[in-house]
């Protein structure tokens, strides 16, 4: 009707490239992981709307700006590293801390924190913007009377999709941070491992061109 097709493909590609690990799946499994499994569909779900973001930018044609301006993909990729590394850092702070307190001892961070977190590092990432400007169009006609409204129900889509995949790493994740309960040592030097990847992470993404 909107010029869309091979829907089934679309579907099983973004399936697929949800469950491909990134800083998104990182983020989910660490806070359910910290604080249980809400917090982490908390962070899915500030994932999900900053896919919708990246969703809504690219059918108004920002994308293809950002794509089409090197200073204005800088800046964007330069403050979603920071970010990155800003999450890392603070996860090394986090993990010293621990090491000379008692577990249970830290401050826990809220659910609207955590949402922000995951919108952020999804917002921020200027490979998101591109990567629905590159893939979403292979799924609309050249002639379809309403380009823009078929990209916006397929973004929808992989949106929803990934939704359901997030919250259900969410959900094992939490669940199975019960049945192994980890020393505080072993969790500090975790939630430092994690850290470290955040920063590489953050590293990569402002050096790639």
């Amino acid at each position: 009707m909107l010029g869309i097709h091979d829907l089934p493909l679309f579907i099983v590609s973004g399936l697929l490239l949800n469950i491909a690990p990134g800083p998104d799946s990182l983020l989910i499994m660490t806070r359910s992981a910290s604080q249980g499994w809400r917090a982490g569909s908390a962070a899915a779900l500030g994932i999900g709307t900053g896919t919708l973001v990246h969703v809504l930018a690219a059918a108004l044609g920002l994308s293809a700006l950002l794509s089409a301006s090197a200073a204005a993909f800088a800046l964007v990729k330069y403050a979603g590293a920071a970010y990155l590394a800003y999450i890392g850092f603070s996860m090394l702070r986090a993990g010293r801390q621990q090491a000379e307190v008692r577990p249970g001892e830290l401050a826990r961070l809220s659910r609207r924190r955590i949402y922000m977190q995951g919108l952020l590092t999804n917002v921020l990432n200027p490979k998101v913007a591109l990567f629905f400007l590159a893939f979403v169009p292979q799924f609309i006609d050249a002639d379809a009377p309403h380009k823009a409204w078929a990209f916006i129900v397929l973004g929808l889509v992989f949106d929803f999709n990934g939704m359901l995949w997030c919250h259900a790493l969410a959900l094992f994740t939490g669940l199975a941070s019960r049945r192994v309960r980890l020393s505080g040592v072993w969790t500090a030097w975790l939630k430092r491992g994690i850290g470290a990847l955040f920063v590489g992470l953050g590293l990569r993404l402002a050096w790639n061109r």
